[in-house]
């Protein structure tokens, strides 16, 4: 590329240290998305994971009914167009199986003809929301960003979240002043019925409503809804709230206070299990470490097996701690790069020790120079680098 080229893209240029600081953000970001997962064999032998990074080839499977792991997008895939789904809960990979045809997988041949406990959406269609379009929408309609549903793993836009109550009053996703969400799950109007015991719980459990552009509040649900900081009856009220925001969370504080409050012992909500009304389908937002707070009784048991939703249970389940995990992999992996290039080093006898040394020392001074004499100015070319191990090559011949 020739240097004029660089300098019509002025703007576009970046520090060698901003360089680095994006490369190692997308290798961390990457590595999130995978679960650390290396992309080397394929997750079948697995079984159905708890949660894995999917992927939907629509070259093979345009119908949307399949997911292949992070392996065999790599390997059985390549070239393919591919739609990745980040990721699945009780999945298994079904890369090869009778919905690929004649398509056999690479990596690990001879698998079931089909995965019967693997779900599938328009996901694996590239469709989205409640609209049922793609993401980004090639159309150029702009919704922004979308947010994930913690049951059915779909995505939605927030003007489609349909957050309005019964009399009309519209609200917004709970956000701070400085528009970061403050909660931590989101369930969509679609899978808020199968999850209607969770109305049952005490008010620290919920995400206050907010409040539309012009003031007006939200109406209080039947839950007793929160703020995700507080923990007492009385919810916190920020300074900056407005009257209608106050009286909201005032109403809700009552309401808590006039219930009948939970037995210290035994199922918080044995009760209303049998008693729970018809339930209103709207999106909820639970607070952290809401999954914590969930009882774990026998009755209450039995009720997650008979709805699907015994996962809220296993704390594996969570994008966080997938997360975790993915960070601790990545750690390791660091570590072991790290232990295998000083235990080649130490490995290597004197003389080679000293040559590799000077070379990294040269190399250092050479870049060094190279930064110096470039300045500001101008971006480094091709060019540049390759004078600049031209005359580290010539350097070495005339020490030999």
């Amino acid at each position: 590329m020739a240097s004029g080229d660089f300098e019509d893209d002025a703007e576009a240029t970046v520090t060698m240290e901003e360089y680095i600081e994006s490369m190692d953000a997308e290798e961390l970001e990457a590595d999130l998305v995978l679960g650390g997962d290396e992309g080397d064999e394929c997750t079948y032998p697995k079984g159905y994971m708890k949660r894995q990074a999917i992927f939907s080839c629509i070259t093979c499977t345009p119908e949307g009914n399949a997911g292949v792991c992070t392996a065999c997008c790599l390997t059985c895939h390549d070239g393919h167009e591919l739609l990745e789904l980040w990721t699945k809960r009780n999945f298994r990979c079904d890369c090869g199986n009778s919905k690929f045809g004649t398509l056999a997988c690479k990596l690990l041949p001879g698998k079931d003809v089909e995965n019967s406990e693997n779900s599938y959406n328009h996901n694996f269609k590239g469709l989205y929301c409640s609209c049922d379009k793609p993401y980004p929408d090639p159309n150029g309609e702009e919704h922004g960003e979308m947010i994930q549903c913690c049951i059915c793993e779909d995505w939605f836009h927030e003007e489609h979240l349909s957050l309005k109550s019964s009399d009309g009053v519209s609200s917004q996703i709970p956000r701070d002043e400085e528009g970061v969400p403050v909660y931590e799950d989101f369930i969509c109007q679609n899978c808020s019925p199968v999850c209607s015991f969770l109305t049952l719980y005490p008010e620290k459990l919920w995400v206050a409503a907010k409040v539309d552009s012009n003031g007006s509040a939200n109406a209080c649900a039947d839950t007793t809804e929160s703020n995700q900081t507080s923990t007492a009856t009385e919810p916190v009220q920020p300074e900056n709230s407005t009257e209608a925001e106050k009286s909201v969370l005032r109403g809700c504080s009552e309401k808590l206070a006039d219930s009948e409050p939970f037995p210290a012992a035994g199922c918080a909500i044995s009760k209303g299990l049998t008693s729970c009304p018809e339930f209103e389908k709207k999106p909820l937002f639970v607070t952290k470490n809401w999954r914590n707070m969930l009882c774990k009784c026998e009755k209450c048991l039995e009720m997650y097996s008979e709805r699907k939703v015994s996962y809220l249970l296993d704390a594996e389940d969570t994008i966080a701690e997938y997360e975790n995990k993915a960070k601790e992999k990545r750690t390791e992996k660091l570590e072991k790069q790290e232990g295998e290039a000083l235990d080649h080093f130490n490995n290597l006898d004197h003389v080679t020790k000293v040559e590799l040394s000077h070379g990294i020392k040269d190399f250092k001074e050479g870049f060094r120079s190279l930064l110096e004499s470039v300045g500001t100015s101008r971006a480094i070319t091709s060019e540049d680098v390759e004078e600049m191990f031209s005359k580290l090559k010539n350097k070495r011949k005339r020490m030999e």
